[in-house]
Protein backbone atom coordinates (compact mmCIF):
# COMPACT_ATOMS: atom_id res chain seq x y z
CA UNK A 1 0.00 0.00 0.00
CA UNK A 2 1.44 3.52 -1.13
CA UNK A 3 0.71 6.86 0.79
CA UNK A 4 0.25 9.91 -1.11
CA UNK A 5 0.57 13.22 -0.88
CA UNK A 6 -1.47 16.11 -2.41
CA UNK A 7 -1.16 19.99 -3.19
CA UNK A 8 -2.86 21.93 -1.03
CA UNK A 9 -5.01 25.17 -1.29
CA UNK A 10 -6.13 25.22 -5.10
CA UNK A 11 -2.65 25.01 -6.83
CA UNK A 12 -4.42 21.51 -8.85
CA UNK A 13 -6.11 24.40 -10.93
CA UNK A 14 -3.59 26.97 -11.55
CA UNK A 15 -2.00 24.01 -13.95
CA UNK A 16 -3.25 22.16 -16.71
CA UNK A 17 -3.83 18.51 -16.08
CA UNK A 18 -1.12 17.66 -18.75
CA UNK A 19 1.44 19.18 -16.19
CA UNK A 20 0.83 17.18 -13.19
CA UNK A 21 2.45 13.78 -12.37
CA UNK A 22 2.95 11.27 -10.11
CA UNK A 23 5.98 10.07 -8.40
CA UNK A 24 6.29 6.61 -6.34
CA UNK A 25 9.24 6.90 -4.48
CA UNK A 26 9.92 3.98 -1.93
CA UNK A 27 5.99 3.45 -1.80
CA UNK A 28 4.40 6.59 -0.90
CA UNK A 29 3.13 8.78 -3.75
CA UNK A 30 4.08 12.50 -4.56
CA UNK A 31 2.06 14.68 -6.53
CA UNK A 32 3.43 17.43 -8.23
CA UNK A 33 4.11 19.24 -11.99
CA UNK A 34 6.82 18.61 -14.57
CA UNK A 35 7.59 22.15 -14.56
CA UNK A 36 8.68 21.55 -11.24
CA UNK A 37 10.54 18.53 -11.67
CA UNK A 38 12.38 20.00 -14.61
CA UNK A 39 13.64 22.62 -12.82
CA UNK A 40 17.42 21.80 -13.35
CA UNK A 41 17.28 20.62 -16.81
CA UNK A 42 20.30 17.61 -16.05
CA UNK A 43 18.53 16.25 -12.96
CA UNK A 44 17.71 12.66 -12.80
CA UNK A 45 14.36 14.07 -12.41
CA UNK A 46 14.31 16.00 -15.18
CA UNK A 47 16.14 13.16 -17.47
CA UNK A 48 13.45 10.70 -16.65
CA UNK A 49 10.49 13.17 -17.70
CA UNK A 50 12.34 13.75 -21.00
CA UNK A 51 12.41 9.92 -21.36
CA UNK A 52 16.41 9.54 -21.37
CA UNK A 53 17.29 6.36 -23.11
CA UNK A 54 20.39 5.72 -20.33
CA UNK A 55 17.37 6.40 -17.79
CA UNK A 56 14.88 3.50 -18.30
CA UNK A 57 11.86 4.53 -16.21
CA UNK A 58 9.16 1.87 -14.79
CA UNK A 59 5.28 2.86 -13.35
CA UNK A 60 3.15 1.12 -11.25
CA UNK A 61 -0.42 -0.01 -12.02
CA UNK A 62 -1.68 4.09 -11.18
CA UNK A 63 1.00 5.78 -13.71
CA UNK A 64 3.31 6.86 -10.85
CA UNK A 65 6.87 6.70 -11.96
CA UNK A 66 8.38 4.10 -10.03
CA UNK A 67 11.77 5.72 -8.04
CA UNK A 68 13.84 2.88 -5.74
CA UNK A 69 14.53 6.34 -3.17
CA UNK A 70 14.07 6.97 0.93
CA UNK A 71 10.92 9.18 0.73
CA UNK A 72 11.50 10.60 3.73
CA UNK A 73 14.27 12.61 2.03
CA UNK A 74 12.69 13.04 -0.55
CA UNK A 75 10.44 15.85 0.74
CA UNK A 76 13.04 18.17 0.71
CA UNK A 77 14.25 17.79 -2.18
CA UNK A 78 10.50 18.48 -3.93
CA UNK A 79 9.97 21.33 -1.96
CA UNK A 80 13.97 23.17 -2.91
CA UNK A 81 12.40 22.65 -6.51
CA UNK A 82 9.27 24.28 -5.93
CA UNK A 83 10.51 27.49 -4.18
CA UNK A 84 13.97 27.21 -4.06
CA UNK A 85 14.37 27.06 -0.03
CA UNK A 86 15.72 24.21 1.65
CA UNK A 87 14.01 23.48 4.55
CA UNK A 88 14.53 20.03 6.43
CA UNK A 89 11.71 18.86 9.08
CA UNK A 90 12.95 18.02 12.86
CA UNK A 91 14.35 14.56 12.90
CA UNK A 92 15.77 14.28 8.89
CA UNK A 93 19.24 14.03 8.71
CA UNK A 94 20.92 16.03 6.58
CA UNK A 95 23.79 13.69 5.13
CA UNK A 96 20.07 11.85 3.73
CA UNK A 97 18.93 14.80 2.17
CA UNK A 98 22.90 14.96 0.76
CA UNK A 99 22.29 11.76 -0.76
CA UNK A 100 20.23 12.01 -2.35
CA UNK A 101 20.52 16.09 -3.87
CA UNK A 102 23.56 13.52 -5.18
CA UNK A 103 21.60 10.79 -6.49
CA UNK A 104 18.75 13.37 -8.23
CA UNK A 105 22.24 15.56 -9.37
CA UNK A 106 20.38 18.81 -8.52
CA UNK A 107 24.27 21.05 -8.13
CA UNK A 108 22.39 24.17 -6.36
CA UNK A 109 20.94 22.31 -3.83
CA UNK A 110 23.88 20.03 -3.15
CA UNK A 111 26.25 23.01 -2.75
CA UNK A 112 23.85 25.07 -0.32
CA UNK A 113 23.81 21.81 1.63
CA UNK A 114 27.66 21.01 1.67
CA UNK A 115 27.57 24.91 2.85
CA UNK A 116 25.05 24.11 5.70
CA UNK A 117 26.93 21.16 7.11
CA UNK A 118 30.79 22.75 6.98
CA UNK A 119 31.54 20.51 3.85
CA UNK A 120 33.91 21.59 1.32
CA UNK A 121 32.60 21.60 -2.34
CA UNK A 122 34.76 21.15 -5.17
CA UNK A 123 35.80 23.98 -7.60
CA UNK A 124 33.16 24.75 -9.26
CA UNK A 125 30.83 24.53 -6.35
CA UNK A 126 28.86 21.89 -7.32
CA UNK A 127 28.78 17.52 -8.43
CA UNK A 128 28.40 16.74 -12.03
CA UNK A 129 27.42 12.85 -12.06
CA UNK A 130 27.36 10.16 -15.20
CA UNK A 131 24.75 7.68 -15.32
CA UNK A 132 25.15 4.16 -16.84
CA UNK A 133 22.70 1.58 -17.12
CA UNK A 134 24.02 -2.08 -17.05
CA UNK A 135 21.86 -5.38 -17.54
CA UNK A 136 22.31 -8.30 -16.13
CA UNK A 137 20.78 -11.65 -14.92
CA UNK A 138 20.18 -12.13 -11.52
CA UNK A 139 23.10 -14.86 -11.19
CA UNK A 140 25.64 -12.30 -12.29
CA UNK A 141 24.23 -9.90 -10.48
CA UNK A 142 26.74 -10.17 -7.23
CA UNK A 143 29.83 -10.42 -9.40
CA UNK A 144 28.80 -7.06 -11.30
CA UNK A 145 28.08 -4.95 -8.20
CA UNK A 146 31.62 -6.30 -6.88
CA UNK A 147 33.18 -5.31 -9.68
CA UNK A 148 31.92 -1.39 -9.21
CA UNK A 149 35.10 0.70 -8.35
CA UNK A 150 36.86 3.93 -9.46
CA UNK A 151 33.98 6.08 -7.30
CA UNK A 152 30.68 4.35 -9.31
CA UNK A 153 27.70 3.15 -6.74
CA UNK A 154 24.82 1.19 -7.35
CA UNK A 155 21.78 3.80 -7.30
CA UNK A 156 19.04 1.78 -8.42
CA UNK A 157 18.12 -1.71 -9.04
CA UNK A 158 14.80 -2.81 -11.51
CA UNK A 159 13.82 -6.11 -12.05
CA UNK A 160 12.40 -6.47 -15.62
CA UNK A 161 11.61 -10.14 -15.20
CA UNK A 162 12.88 -12.87 -17.54
CA UNK A 163 12.03 -12.31 -21.37
CA UNK A 164 14.55 -14.99 -22.51
CA UNK A 165 15.10 -18.64 -20.69
CA UNK A 166 18.63 -20.20 -21.85
CA UNK A 167 18.69 -22.77 -18.98
CA UNK A 168 16.05 -24.35 -16.96
CA UNK A 169 16.75 -22.41 -14.30
CA UNK A 170 15.16 -19.12 -15.96
CA UNK A 171 16.60 -16.22 -14.15
CA UNK A 172 15.37 -12.89 -13.86
CA UNK A 173 16.96 -10.21 -15.27
CA UNK A 174 18.33 -6.48 -13.69
CA UNK A 175 18.87 -3.00 -15.17
CA UNK A 176 21.67 -1.75 -12.83
CA UNK A 177 21.53 2.17 -12.61
CA UNK A 178 25.05 3.10 -11.59
CA UNK A 179 26.54 6.66 -10.86
CA UNK A 180 30.07 8.65 -10.14
CA UNK A 181 30.81 12.07 -9.61
CA UNK A 182 33.17 13.35 -12.35
CA UNK A 183 35.86 15.88 -11.85
CA UNK A 184 37.46 17.80 -15.00
CA UNK A 185 38.33 15.02 -16.71
CA UNK A 186 36.67 14.24 -20.42
CA UNK A 187 33.80 12.13 -19.33
CA UNK A 188 35.08 9.63 -21.94
CA UNK A 189 37.09 8.66 -19.96
CA UNK A 190 34.73 7.75 -17.28
CA UNK A 191 32.60 6.03 -19.39
CA UNK A 192 35.74 4.05 -21.11
CA UNK A 193 36.88 2.95 -17.74
CA UNK A 194 33.40 1.20 -16.94
CA UNK A 195 32.62 -0.03 -20.10
CA UNK A 196 36.24 -2.16 -20.38
CA UNK A 197 35.52 -3.40 -16.92
CA UNK A 198 32.34 -4.84 -18.29
CA UNK A 199 33.60 -6.13 -21.40
CA UNK A 200 36.16 -7.89 -19.49
CA UNK A 201 33.66 -9.57 -16.69
CA UNK A 202 31.26 -10.77 -19.68
CA UNK A 203 34.21 -12.22 -21.63
CA UNK A 204 35.25 -14.19 -18.38
CA UNK A 205 31.62 -15.42 -18.21
CA UNK A 206 31.58 -17.00 -22.45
Amino acid sequence: MTEETKPEGNNVKSKPKEDWVKLNIGGKVFMTTKTTLCRHPNSFLARMLHNDPELPSLKDENGAYLIDRDPNYFNPILNYLRHGKLIIDPGVAEEGVLEEAEFYNIPPLIKTLRDRMGLATNGSGSANHVYRVLHCQEGELTQMLSTLSDGWKMNQLVNIGSQYSYSSSDQSEFLVIVSRQVDERPEQDSHTTLKERSLKDQGSRM
